[in-house]
């Protein structure tokens, strides 16, 4: 003889049954918990019958899952914008820092650099000088000095199109012009082009890391364009 309503409710432990009755959210709101009484409900149904309700809840799951999801990447991706706009602001307050221009240029090498964590700064200006000037080894590696027309062509890698004001990517070309031997070891670089003022030639800042994800192709550029911005006024000073 099958069991009466009141023996399978007799089943239920009275303190639990109190609880559930006087806060039923208790249950409605654990998702596992709810799941499995829609399977038991449905399993008591026979396979002849369409439980509506139960389809319906699984559409609901499988969005929820969607939403939670779409949320998680929201709130990572925001986080790593701020991450990213904290740093920008930090490395040009520490590039603002010196009062001469070899400092200004050793600060970018080491601690912006830091700031920044890039394995490697250039700043790039194309002269039609040719020859070593003595002032550049007391320098450092940070300056690079290069024929005209090399920034146009190092940053499009040789293809007629339009240049962008910044790229990312992860094939850096095979030279040690820019980056010297440690080139061999970088994975992605970031390229911004600079306007360093009327009547002055191009200029380039390069930055590159070996961690081929840092810079990529699909990424913002917004925060580095910031950055360019904030460099090539500071150098417009400099060179005035």
């Amino acid at each position: 003889m099958a069991p009466t309503n009141t023996a399978r409710t007799a089943a239920i432990d009275d303190d639990l049954r109190a609880r559930i009755l006087a806060d039923p959210a208790l249950v409605l709101d654990d998702r596992e918990l709810m799941h499995a009484l829609v399977t038991t409900s449905e399993s008591q149904m026979g396979r002849n019958i369409v439980d509506l309700r139960g389809l319906a809840m699984e559409r609901l799951e499988a969005r929820l899952d969607r939403l939670e999801e779409t949320h998680r990447a929201v709130i990572a991706a925001a986080y790593d914008n701020l991450s990213g706009t904290n740093q920008i602001h930090r490395a040009v307050l520490r590039m603002l820092d010196p009062d001469e221009f070899e400092s200004f240029l050793h600060t970018l090498g080491s601690d912006v650099a830091e700031i920044l964590r890039v394995d490697s700064i250039r700043l790039v200006l194309e002269s039609a000088e040719s020859g070593a000037d003595p002032a550049l080894a007391r320098i450092g590696d940070v300056l690079r000095v290069v024929e005209p027309g090399f920034i146009a062509s190092y940053m499009s890698q040789g293809r007629n199109h339009p240049a962008r004001n910044v790229v990312l990517r992860q094939n850096i070309p095979a030279t040690d012009q820019l980056y010297g031997p440690g080139a061999v070891d970088l994975r992605s670089e970031a390229l911004m082009k600079l306007d360093l003022g009327q009547g002055r030639m191009a200029g380039m800042l390069a930055m590159g890391s070996d961690d081929p994800h840092l810079f990529k192709p699909g990424q913002g550029t917004d925060l580095l364009a910031f950055f360019a911005g904030i460099f090539e006024r500071t150098m417009r000073r400099w060179l005035s």
